[in-house]
């Protein structure tokens, strides 16, 4: 009987189940968005329940719609938005607040008060992590002071928290009836609570962010078998991998050599390289992160550059302004002029990430004239993206000492023709798509797939890998110059915004 690998897939706006056969071939796929929460500026919610009501629909819709049942499946795996954090009650399953988004900056006075005394970096050489509120260590403390009675309960052993991963795999395998409490190396070491030497919780970080250990789930490998599924769309099935978004879609474009790199084009953009089993400390405003955990082998780490806003500049764009009303549009909108007219757009909606980690910037669009019209607009959106990739390249190669040959990329933007070629044209270098783009989930069912022989060893992988569409560069030196100076200008005057 043919068996195949599933990947829960839940991302910032949705949740999917994609099945994969041995080729890496999608055999069937559902998904269903969720709410996006804003109570306040600043402030990014999601609904756990709902997400967790979501995973089982699309995990039986992608099953039925291929004429599946869980006996069909060799194993599970799950990836996750990261760092986006959740407490809930152990007996009762039910979350005491709405899981904070790994956008939400509700936070920023607190990592205010952090740096303050030592610095946004006093906490890097262990975690590999700036001060920021991208993290979850500052939200569950959040969670933990405003919420009534939640420190006596968590210090009582009767609060859980996770990230994503975490809340799904607990229900998953029983939630208050004996569901396991884990989560995996690659979203532990997005807490700034694990220590990236020895890969467990360091307690001088607890002690520092107010987080009783009692709270934490126990870290494991990305690839190893954790248990059963008990839930009915996927009973009996081995849940098996666990990786965070990012880190999966490495996977997924299989970047086992160091040097390799890969950039995913969603909510935001993420760009990682692979750097071998030694963690490199950043100098240039990346952070540094474990990349996977195979089993029993050593752990493998990354530099990666976290940037907040690309694909969610195009919704804005749609929901927002609505000069376009559907994401698609803006490609076409895009098209109608032959450059940006003059318009940047820094999408610092929630501050900047890498390379610069400024809480304070805010979103900005300069140098508009009369002659600026809504495809100049749509351009810079657009440009947007790119310009924030080549900076965090930039950083990278400044980081590992090494010149990245060539960039692979996945996610939603990369069916984007014109954002690809500008992509390639500002790099001064060759973009690479593969022919299977679903990299992330491709990554979990992977991590998945390896922990119970489904494929053999690394070679399986990366022989399934193949080139769907490279583009390379055409633009002068002199106009790429020229373009990336004022976007450098255009950030500058971003900055520090909010003092």
């Amino acid at each position: 009987m043919t068996r195949y690998v599933g990947a829960i897939d839940q991302g910032t706006t949705s949740t999917r189940f994609i099945v994969f056969d041995r080729g890496g071939n999608i055999i069937s796929s559902a998904q269903k968005e969720h709410k996006q929460i804003f109570p306040k500026p600043g402030w990014v919610e999601h609904d756990p329940i709902e997400i967790w009501q979501n995973t089982q629909e699309v995990a039986g819709a992608a099953l039925g719609r291929a004429a599946l049942g869980p006996s069909d499946l060799a194993a599970v795996g799950i990836t996750n938005q990261r760092e986006t954090t959740i407490l809930w009650d152990r007996r009762s399953g039910k979350p005491l607040y709405n899981a904070l988004v790994w956008q939400d900056t509700r936070v920023d006075q607190l990592v205010g008060e952090y740096a303050r005394d030592g610095g946004p970096d006093r906490f890097r050489a262990k975690t590999g992590l700036p001060l920021a509120s991208y993290f979850s260590a500052l939200k569950l403390r959040w969670l933990l002071d405003s919420m009534p009675e939640a420190r006596r309960e968590a210090a009582a052993g009767n609060l859980l928290f996770g990230n994503i991963d975490t809340w799904l795999l607990w229900n998953l395998t029983g939630g208050p009836r004996n569901g396991l409490h884990i989560t995996d190396v690659t979203n532990a070491s997005r807490t700034q609570l694990m220590n990236l030497a020895s890969l467990q919780w360091d307690a001088g970080l607890l002690e520092e962010f107010l987080i009783p250990a009692a709270v934490l789930p126990r870290i494991v490998a990305s690839s190893e078998v954790y248990g059963e599924a008990r839930t009915p769309a996927l009973l009996g099935v081995p849940i098996s991998g666990i990786l965070g978004d990012q880190q999966a879609a490495l996977v997924g474009q299989v970047c086992f050599e160091p040097g390799e790199s890969k950039n995913t084009y969603g909510t935001g953009c993420f760009l990682l390289m692979n750097t071998g089993e030694r963690p490199i400390a950043s100098t240039a405003g990346l952070i540094t992160t474990v990349a996977y955990k195979m089993g029993q082998e050593k752990a493998c780490y990354a530099l990666e550059g976290s940037i907040a806003v690309t694909g969610a500049l195009v919704q804005w764009l749609r929901d927002n302004l609505r000069l376009i009303d559907s994401s698609g549009e803006v490609e076409r909108l895009a098209a109608e002029v032959e450059d940006n007219g003059g318009v940047y757009f820094v999408p610092a909606f929630s501050g900047l990430y890498a390379p610069h980690w400024n809480e304070g910037a805010r979103g900005t669009i300069i140098g508009l004239t009369r002659y600026a019209t809504r495809a100049h607009i749509g351009r810079a959106v657009l440009e947007a993206t790119a310009f924030q990739t080549r900076e965090v390249l930039s950083a990278m190669e400044q980081d590992s000492s090494i010149r990245i040959p060539e960039l692979r990329v996945d996610g939603g933007m990369v069916g984007n023709e014109l954002l690809m070629q500008f992509q390639a044209d500002i790099l001064d270098a060759p973009v690479v798509r593969p022919k299977i783009t679903e990299t992330t989930a491709l990554g979990a069912a992977y991590a998945a797939g390896l922990a119970v022989g489904y494929w053999r060893n690394r070679d399986d992988l990366v022989s399934n890998w193949a080139v769907g569409k490279r583009w390379t560069p055409k633009m002068t030196d002199s106009r790429r110059s020229t373009l990336y100076e004022s976007w450098r200008r255009a950030v500058a005057r971003s900055l520090n915004w909010l003092e």
